[in-house]
């Protein structure tokens, strides 16, 4: 027994998330605390059985210790409830100070399967967008309650987002977007090739938990 448990320990497989185990992802979040990350504006984050939960808003937290370019990141996330909103942010330029400085200057991949019910788009605002200027080339959200799987690649001036293994968003600085329609949609403009990435707490009535946040290199 005891030469057993030192094999599957020196394999890496105890307790160790899928994408820990394969080679070149890093994981951000260990399960544990938030080590490395910092939270701006309102509500905030706690660790709840392993588990990254929002609760108030609007806020975000971010990862300090590195900018990301050139990368592929994996995010695993649920919604409690249905309408439920959040997004993982991307091309942040500089470290954050309050919670809509990320909104105006990176990009948000959104998290919203039923925008329809805040009066927004659903090509536009639903899950897997750059919220507010790509639009939505499939509808693959699992709705609340079930695990999806996003997938984010920054590629140079490229951001190519999957969602539960369907393409959502590709899209390259410099192509058309649209007009700006709410006062809450983000400035239009260039995003850097790297920066700083984030996860958002929206608001009280919004509750997402996010089990994986995993980075690996393209280069």
């Amino acid at each position: 027994m005891k030469r057993l448990f030192y094999c599957f320990a020196v394999l890496g497989m105890i307790a160790m998330p899928l994408k820990a185990q394969s080679h070149g992802w890093k994981q951000l979040f260990n399960g544990k605390n938030m080590a490395g990350w910092e939270h701006v504006g309102p509500g905030g984050f706690t660790v709840d059985d392993g588990l990254l939960k929002t609760y108030g808003g609007m806020g975000l937290l971010w990862y300090t210790r590195q900018k990301f370019g050139n990368c592929k990141i994996h995010v695993v996330y649920k919604m409690q409830d249905a309408n439920d909103n959040s997004g993982v942010f991307i091309r942040i330029p500089i470290k954050p100070r309050e919670a809509w400085m990320p909104v105006n200057y990176g990009y948000e991949v959104q998290i919203d399967d039923n925008p329809q019910a805040s009066g927004e788009s659903k090509a536009y605002h639903v899950t897997g967008c750059l919220y507010s200027l790509t639009k939505a080339l499939a509808y693959p959200g699992k709705g609340s309650g079930q695990w999806n799987n996003m997938d984010i690649t920054l590629d140079g001036p490229r951001t190519i987002v999957y969602l539960n293994g369907v393409k959502v968003t590709d899209y390259t600085e410099g192509q058309p977007v649209p007009p700006q329609k709410f006062k809450f949609e983000p400035v239009r403009g260039p995003r850097p090739n790297q920066g700083y990435i984030g996860l958002q707490n929206h608001g009280h009535k919004d509750i997402v938990l996010f089990k994986e946040v995993a980075v690996k290199s393209l280069r």
